[in-house]
């Protein structure tokens, strides 16, 4: 999988127009004198028309997923992506131990952009045949988190503290079984964006009117102290396009359809969308057929075909994605109002993903 992928690394910080000066980061020391090096952490970002530009191996008498082929003299290489490497982590998932097309499917799901954690080939065999558990190698979770928080009659449910004469420097307290809480926001978590905007350089009098204005509903980028201290220490800045979204409201949904004799029983329209830019919408659902009976919306926005994304496909490239299989394919979607959620917010459909 994954051949004549074209990469680049932004070198692991995740505002993709600003770079920082190591290739790679690495998490843990070689302290136990067995020859068991350090994970490498990579973002690996591309635009609409390229691929990622490796080899995703499952290879006899090779354990592990194993990266080949790198493109010679390419951004890949320079950084440090090795051929032989191990791939331990695809956005914060642990794929060791995982099926190999799952992971190939997971790694082209994530559209333009994806963090990867590796190991190269010596130390991941010595781990192995020692018995180690790789995944103790690996921090257990570097997602920032979002979270969606509806106002009751006493507020959302937390207090911001920022040490004084600071900007961008937010705290949350959380109340216990408040809004904020049962949003999933940890207590004690830093504040990074507020409704899809950076609050990097809000006082806290800024904060509160924004706050004030988002009204009932408002929606976090955080992270917990330790996910915070993770980027701090290396002085990387966190955005929301690895976040764990699982607690936002509007959930996609995958369809699962089986071709009939008289085929799916939709049309796939080219459409602008609400806050700019062209998608792939599901129209004119025949009662009856396939697509109704996967749960097919009107309106409802392609996201996903097979398990790879369509950000930045045109309307054939993705009738030829659906096509690809002869009698089935399986689609990611969302509805129209969480399509419009997401957008008025700031996150597309890679942070869905």
């Amino acid at each position: 999988g994954l051949e004549g992928d074209k990469m680049s690394i932004i070198k692991f910080e995740f505002n993709p127009k600003v770079g920082i000066d190591n290739p790679a980061l690495t998490l843990t020391e070689d302290t136990d004198g067995e020859g068991v090096g350090e994970p490498r952490f990579y973002l690996l970002s591309k635009d609409s028309t390229e691929t990622f530009g490796f080899c995703l191996h499952e290879e006899l008498g090779c354990q592990g997923h194993v990266i080949r082929q790198i493109e010679q003299g390419g951004v890949a290489q320079r950084r440090g992506l090795q051929d032989g490497d191990r791939l331990l982590q695809v956005n914060g998932h642990f794929v060791d131990h995982m099926d190999h097309l799952r992971v190939v499917q997971k790694i082209k799901a994530s559209g333009n952009q994806v963090l990867l954690a590796v190991l190269d080939g010596d130390s991941y065999e010595a781990a192995k045949s020692l018995g180690r558990d790789l995944s103790q190698l690996l921090p257990a979770d570097i997602r920032p988190r979002l979270c969606h928080v509806t106002r009751d009659k006493s507020g959302f449910g937390f207090s911001v503290s920022c040490p004084e004469g600071t900007k961008g420097t937010f705290q949350l307290s959380v109340l216990q079984d408040g809004p904020a809480d049962r949003a999933g926001v940890p207590p004690g978590c830093w504040l990074l964006e507020l409704n899809g905007d950076s609050v990097k350089s809000y006082s806290h009098t800024q904060l509160n009117k924004k706050l004030k204005q988002s009204g009932n509903k408002v929606t976090l980028l955080v992270a917990s102290s330790a996910v915070e201290e993770f980027y701090r220490l290396r002085g990387l800045r966190v955005t929301a396009a690895l976040a764990d979204a699982s607690r936002l409201p509007f959930k996609v949904r995958e369809l699962h359809l089986v071709k009939g004799p008289a085929g799916y029983g939709f049309l796939l329209k080219e459409d602008d969308c609400s806050s700019g830019g062209v998608g792939q919408f599901l129209w004119d659902v025949d009662a009856g057929l396939p697509a109704e009976q996967a749960g097919m919306k009107e309106g409802d926005r392609v996201l996903a075909v097979n398990g790879e994304s369509i950000e930045g496909l045109d309307h054939e490239q993705t009738v030829r994605r659906i096509r690809a299989r002869e009698d089935q394919v399986t689609l990611l979607v969302i509805d129209p109002a969480g399509d419009e959620f997401y957008r008025s917010v700031g996150f597309g459909g890679t942070v869905l993903l």
